[in-house]
């Protein structure tokens, strides 16, 4: 299961010269919040629908529902069409509430600007692309593993990495707890890279800690920063307009 983010490592919010992400026509991002956050209280994660009764039998649902909706590695490659859309379905599908609303608020920091910069219907597809891929990456990398993968932190890393393309100097607010979580504003070419490598050091250590799909973050971030690179990156090309014909040349 994608755990938490480790949202303890640094809590976020940007302010933007006369902007604000709350301000920002962002209806994909705010649909997926809302629609993540209903499927976390109508499903057993949350603990709150009788139907799935409790003790025992709510934890046995818990591991029925992440195996169905959630993304087994060593049965992904097996050529199962079911098991095929699993990592479309584990974006939408979270473990706890720490772990939803560490996502939801990611997300909801993020995404905003990002999709705004990239339209309605890019943004979506790039959020399902992106986390689908990144999922599948870390299925790939761990192929044996029978572990159900859910949550959405694949994508969310995704438009981080986006996000820090598309407006490096967007100043990030951040606790850190080496500094007593002072309150420090840095700008996201200095904030981003140094979540990357708090993943990158917890990728390495993945058998020791909690069951959290820490490459997932990173190959999300990769793709969504190669993707505002490609698709943004590049410089417009300018046609120049024609010259003005002289006077009396258009006449009949």
């Amino acid at each position: 299961m994608i755990g938490n983010w480790s949202v303890a490592h640094f809590g976020t919010r940007f302010a933007r010269a006369g902007r604000s992400a709350l301000r920002s026509p962002a209806p994909v991002t705010y649909g997926l919040i809302v629609l993540c956050s209903l499927l976390f209280l109508i499903g057993p994660a949350a603990g709150l629908n009788p139907a799935y009764g409790s003790g025992e039998g709510l934890l046995a649902a818990q591991r029925a529902y992440f195996h169905r909706w959630g993304v087994v590695p060593a049965e992904l490659f097996e050529g199962a069409p079911r098991a095929a859309l699993t990592p479309a379905t584990a974006l939408f599908v979270h473990g706890s509430w720490v772990h939803l609303l560490g996502n939801m608020l990611f997300l909801y920091v993020f995404g905003a600007m990002t999709e705004e910069r990239m339209g309605r219907v890019q943004f979506t597809l790039f959020y399902l692309g992106c986390g689908y891929l990144a999922l599948l990456g870390y299925a790939a990398a761990n192929d044996d593993s029978t572990q159900s993968l859910v949550g959405a932190s694949g994508a969310i890393s995704a438009v981080l990495g986006a996000f820090l393309f598309l407006f490096p100097g967007a100043r990030v607010t951040s606790l850190l707890p080496f500094l007593l979580f002072l309150p420090l504003r840095f700008p996201a070419w200095v904030v981003l890279p140094f979540w990357v490598a708090l993943q990158w050091v917890a990728a390495g250590r993945a058998d020791q800690g909690p069951g959290v799909a820490y490459l997932a973050h990173l190959v999300g971030f990769a793709l969504g920063f190669g993707f505002a690179w490609a698709r943004f990156g590049r410089p417009t090309r300018v046609r120049p307009a024609p010259a003005p014909a002289p006077e009396g040349e258009n006449q009949p």
